[in-house]
């Protein structure tokens, strides 16, 4: 007999999956007390820009249209524009200069400093910031500052770049600064010398908060909890830990100030050279092995925000350090995307920015054209565009569940993602990702059957499905969602399917689906998704700190007060089975 996998809330713990005969047993819990997500920023899923790559993204003289565009998608999408962290290895290499008048960067020809790339080797000046203000107003920007220089007039410099990216920015909002990148890895690229731990890299850090606060937050009215440490590349077993930084005292107030308002930290799926074993599509594709890899930083998470102060990860990507062909540029990394995404709201992981350069293969599009290739969208980008379709279907209320799915058939094992999306407290849409691989060149494509228990008071609606889909999990093109692909040219979307794919909730509150392998749909509830008007929003503030154990999230606003006050109930269950027929559309 065909197994069927059942999935129910209780009120006190999590969503457990058990394999079952095909008959369905339910209870109607009230999930209110569920574990889900903080309410999502509509900021939530963003992108790093690698400092001395901005004007690659955003144009140089010229505006870079194409990019401009394609951020602006997302905006229109989640209703606030994606949040930008503006740094990486190179902010550590740069200073401002005010008098540097060129639509570039450039090489310093009096470069002193220590570094196996020297701390001042790169100079910047004005234009960086007029680049940068292409970005959709009210883009929320985390800038880089250098740590790395530590010439006599170090905090003169500091104080130099950070006034200079408050002055400029008018159109985009400055949301909080860095100081340094990968702290941890300062003695492996001669940017210190021993000895160099947590305990030193508090006390340079917190010298150049004040500095930063004194000369250029304080005059502006802003506050000095302004900045996000450590920025580090991985703190596992080292003394960058976060329980270990907040003993040497970071937290703590310093010439009775405080300056840290996130943790922020960095992590990659696989980094070439430095990840055990090889590198594949598949590996990607299985999502158990994220959970895996990020177990520890997801320890991290959980001391951080019981510190009181949201979690970042402004630097992740499939793929490090830029990507893999044939890998990080397929359709395949654009599920890993989409799942990472939402397992990283599930964390209570306030912002994910997923690292672009302009020569990376796990970026979302080529800016510029490079060796002969013209700029063009990689499948990951339509990831993002479904997480902001998602987040802008919400305005600002959306909260991700997760549901547990590995007792899943053993052929897809670790290959079976579910989730649930709320909004302003109700369940709107179930999101369901199948990576198991199937190939553009495959003749026959198996499919993964759902049943899904909807509330009540659903019974008789439409069921909406939103596809995120291409040829095969091996597709560099030929990416759709939600019936959308958008332009190589010019980057604007179009619809190229216009059919509405439905189903209907029977009178025992189900609804069922067949996912091909290698594709994710979202099920909305009632009407497709992305056809409900998006508000703009202007709230940058960080979501709620501490994590809690079930209930629902709220923010002190006036605007939310009492609106997670009613008691909600439903019954979400999910059975589930294996094919080989191809799923019909």
């Amino acid at each position: 007999m065909v197994p069927i996998i059942y999935i129910t809330f209780v009120p006190w713990f999590i969503p457990i999956v058990v394999a079952r005969q095909p008959y369905l047993l339910s209870a109607s819990p009230n999930t209110h007390g569920a574990p889900v997500s903080n309410p999502l920023s509509s900021s939530f899923a963003g992108f790093g820009i690698e400092s001395t790559n901005l004007f690659a993204f955003t144009g140089a003289e010229s505006p870079n249209n194409f990019s401009i565009q394609l951020f602006q998608n997302l905006a229109n999408y989640a209703g606030a524009p994606p949040h930008i962290r503006l740094g990486g290895n190179t902010q550590d290499y740069m200073l401002y200069d005010k008098n540097h008048d060129g639509w570039y960067w450039k090489w310093n020809e009096n470069s002193k400093a220590q570094g196996a790339y020297a701390a001042d080797s790169v100079i910047y000046g004005p234009r960086f910031f007029e680049a940068l203000e292409r970005l959709p107003a009210r883009t929320p920007v985390t800038f880089g500052l250098n740590l790395a220089y530590s010439g006599n007039d170090y905090r003169e410099q500091i104080v130099k770049a950070a006034k200079a990216a408050r002055d400029g920015m008018r159109k985009v909002r400055l949301y909080s600064f860095e100081i340094g990148n990968e702290v941890d890895l300062y003695l492996q690229n001669e940017m210190r010398r021993p000895p160099w731990d947590g305990n030193v890299y508090k006390n340079h850090f917190l010298d150049r908060a004040q500095a930063v606060y004194d000369k250029v937050l304080k005059p502006a009215g802003l506050p000095s909890t302004f900045f996000e440490a450590p920025a580090t590349a991985s703190t596992m077993g080292n003394s960058f830990e976060i329980a270990k930084l907040v003993k040497y005292g970071l937290l703590k107030p310093w010439n009775g100030l405080k300056f840290v308002t996130a943790w922020n930290q960095h992590d990659y799926f696989y980094f070439i050279s430095v990840t055990p074993g090889p590198l594949s599509l598949d590996r990607v594709m299985n999502l158990d092995g994220t959970n895996s890899q990020f177990a520890y930083w997801k320890t991290q998470v959980d001391v951080g925000l019981n510190t009181g102060l949201p979690y970042v990860l402004r630097e992740m990507s499939s793929v490090g350090p830029i990507g893999e062909k044939g890998v990080s540029d397929t359709f395949g990394a654009a599920l890993w995307t989409l799942n990472f995404f939402l397992y990283a709201a599930t964390l209570d992981i306030s912002s994910v920015q997923m690292h672009m350069t302009d020569n990376s293969f796990a970026a979302a599009w080529q800016p510029t054209e490079r060796e002969g290739t013209v700029p063009y969208i990689r499948p990951q980008y339509y990831a993002h565009a479904a997480m902001a379709q998602i987040i802008g279907n919400g305005n600002g209320t959306t909260q991700i569940g997760v549901l547990d799915t590995y007792e899943v058939d053993r052929a897809y094992k670790g290959r079976i993602r579910a989730y649930a999306a709320y909004s302003r407290g109700d369940l709107q849409a179930y999101i369901l990702i199948n990576t198991k691989p199937a190939n553009a060149s495959q003749p026959n494509r198996g499919s993964y059957h759902f049943e899904l228990e909807w509330p009540e008071w659903a019974l008789g609606q439409q069921v909406y499905h939103s596809y995120l889909s291409a040829p095969g999990a091996d597709s560099t093109d030929g990416v759709t969602f939600n019936g959308i692909a958008f332009s190589n040219e010019n980057g604007k979307p179009s619809e190229v399917d216009a059919r509405e794919h439905t189903t209907q909730i029977d009178r025992n509150a189900i609804s069922t689906i067949a996912l091909r392998d290698s594709e994710a749909v979202i099920l909305r509830l009632g009407k497709k998704l992305g056809v409900d008007p998006v508000v703009p929003t202007t709230d940058f503030t960080p979501a709620p700190k501490k994590k809690k154990k079930g209930g629902a999230w709220s923010r002190t606003s006036e605007a939310w007060k009492g609106m997670w006050a009613a008691v909600f109930t439903t019954t979400l269950v999910i059975a589930a089975y294996a094919t080989d027929l191809i799923a019909p559309r």
